[in-house]
């Protein structure tokens, strides 16, 4: 097995950081080398220095569903390269500094990579978190009322809507999150 870096761009990693996603799709990337199924890989940001904020393993690729096996002019597109985490770091990451990134798919001295993987270290524990938002609605009835909530939920979403977070057991230890990051709600407060 090799490894590999693969580098993602701001946009990319804030919807990384804003959503909880089991696989990384890149497509784009038919005149790169790209890795094999079982390649490990460091995912990176294109910051200089380069910053390490996950660790996955590529999957082998779906084929098309339209595709034909038995149509030789059958044309299956670009395949994306999928890349299923096995670690992340988006709000720890860790520098990379060293690598040398010159594509958007690079391959990674096995070495480097173990290095580079290790300062991850392992993951942490999971525990039980209370997320909620709390919006104020004026409706008919509760049913309206539940309707009206997740379409602000859906509109405003993570950008704007404030997410309140606290460990169980620990409710007074809550903070308030917005695009992935505390924020302060308090009005009287200034930042």
């Amino acid at each position: 097995m090799s490894a590999w870096a693969v580098v993602i761009g701001v946009e990319r990693l804030e919807a990384e950081r804003l959503f909880h996603h089991d696989m990384l799709e890149l497509t784009g990337l038919e005149e790169q080398a790209r890795p094999s199924a079982g390649d490990e890989v460091l995912v990176v940001t294109g910051d200089e220095p380069p910053l390490v904020v996950a660790l996955g393993r590529v999957c082998r690729t779906a084929v098309a569903e339209d595709h034909d096996p038995d149509d030789p002019l059958s044309d299956d597109g670009p395949v994306p390269l999928i890349v299923a985490y096995t670690r992340r770091a988006f709000d720890e990451p860790v520098p990379a500094d060293g690598l040398a990134l010159a594509r958007v798919v690079n391959e990674v001295d096995s070495v480097i990579y173990r290095e580079l993987a290790g300062r991850l270290g392992a993951p942490p524990d999971t525990r039980t978190w209370l997320v909620s938002a709390n919006l104020p609605i004026e409706a008919p009835s509760a049913a309206e009322a539940t309707r009206l909530f997740w379409s602000y939920v859906m509109e405003l979403g993570p950008r704007e809507l404030p997410a309140f977070v606290s460990p169980k057991g620990d409710e007074l230890a809550m903070q308030s999150f917005v695009l992935g990051e505390e924020a302060n709600q308090d009005p009287e407060e200034d930042d």
